[in-house]
């Protein structure tokens, strides 16, 4: 299967459990593939038979922006929802990552992979 990536997308937002995490926005990073067919997106070069990670992109980091989770859990698996929901989308992977969340890594966060029910 063919993979659309999106690496690293930055967004801005409240996410966390603890009081100050509750009220100060935090970066995040969300890094998705989705998985399809891009065999008659080839063929045609038509954007119509494309899945549009431009607005893919937009859809999860207006999410991302909005939904004030506590866990990078339930936020991976709303953006999943979001991205198995476009046309062409066969299966998704996503991860959350929480870059200042612990002082001593890189970054924290979850990945999770997603298949329409």
């Amino acid at each position: 299967m063919d993979q659309i990536i999106i690496d690293n997308l930055k967004v801005t937002g409240i996410i966390g459990i603890y009081p100050h995490e509750r009220v100060t926005p935090q970066e995040m990073r969300i890094s998705v593939i989705l998985y399809t067919d891009t065999r008659r997106a080839a063929e045609t070069d038509d954007i119509a038979d494309c899945v549009d990670y431009d607005s893919a992109a937009k859809k999860i980091s207006a999410h991302a922006q909005q939904a004030h989770r506590l866990t990078v859990e339930a936020l991976a698996q709303d953006i999943a929802g979001l991205c198995l929901a476009m046309p062409g989308v066969k299966k998704v992977r996503v991860r959350v990552e929480k870059p200042h969340a612990v002082p001593e890594a890189d970054s924290v966060g979850v990945e999770i992979e997603r298949e329409p029910d």
